[in-house]
């Protein structure tokens, strides 16, 4: 990234709106160590920026336009990202506890190794987004679309799941761990990689058409109150 616009890195600053508009003339920017917290960025174009091992928490890109971006190493607790075009984004490693992604665009972002714990991704517009090794934990994604996607390591423990579609998708060493999955499809699904812990009586009937291992069918039964022999 450095080799493409050498003379647009900043490392260690504290950053306002002014100087985040200040730098725009000669956008995008590579910033290390920056501090951005609390800072209101809402409906500025960052496409193409770079944000690395940069200070985030509560801040706006609100309605922004962050096509393209990259995030490396960040933490960004209770950042709001509502509304904000994130096409073909990146995130990694990064941070983004509690944090709104509601009614943003992901189309062909990638987030991988990442904290959304918390998070609320309702209503995002996310065509072949992929998520790979990343904490879901209690994150709000209801009715969104993973199929035929493979997902590996994601922990949707205690996640709002209800009404996504899961059809013909195969997971690997992930957690549905009492998320709520009601109205959710899982039909021609490889779920021999996830953990079905905490499934009440009434989900059962979700994974109708789906493959789990005869481990998984025992581990159901007895939390259901079943005795296998």
């Amino acid at each position: 990234m450095d080799d493409l616009f050498p003379d647009r890195v900043l490392t260690e600053q504290t950053l306002t709106r002014g100087d985040v508009e200040r730098l725009l003339a000669s956008s995008p920017y590579h910033l290390i160590d920056c501090d951005l917290d609390e800072a209101d960025l809402s409906d500025l174009n960052l496409s193409r920026w770079k944000f690395e091992r940069c200070s985030l928490r509560r801040c706006d890109f609100s309605r922004g336009n962050l096509e393209g971006t990259v995030w490396q190493s960040c933490r960004g607790a209770f950042a709001n990202f509502t509304g904000s075009d994130l096409s073909e984004a990146v995130l990694i490693a990064s941070d983004f506890n509690n944090a709104s992604f509601k009614y943003s665009t992901l189309a062909s972002a990638s987030i991988s190794q990442c904290k959304l714990t918390g998070a609320d991704l309702s209503g995002v517009k996310a065509a072949d987004v992929h998520f790979d090794e990343t904490l879901l934990v209690n994150a709000k994604l209801p009715e969104h679309s993973f199929r035929k996607a493979r997902l590996r390591r994601i922990d949707f423990s205690q996640c709002d799941l209800r009404k996504c579609d899961f059809r013909l998708t195969t997971f690997e060493e992930c957690s549905l761990r009492d998320a709520d999955m009601d109205g959710s499809r899982f039909e021609g699904a490889d779920l021999r990689g996830a953990d079905l812990g905490g499934l009440r009586l009434v989900d059962a009937g979700l994974f109708r058409g789906a493959t789990i291992s005869r481990e998984q069918a025992t581990q159901i039964l007895s939390e259901l109150g079943i005795n296998v022999r």
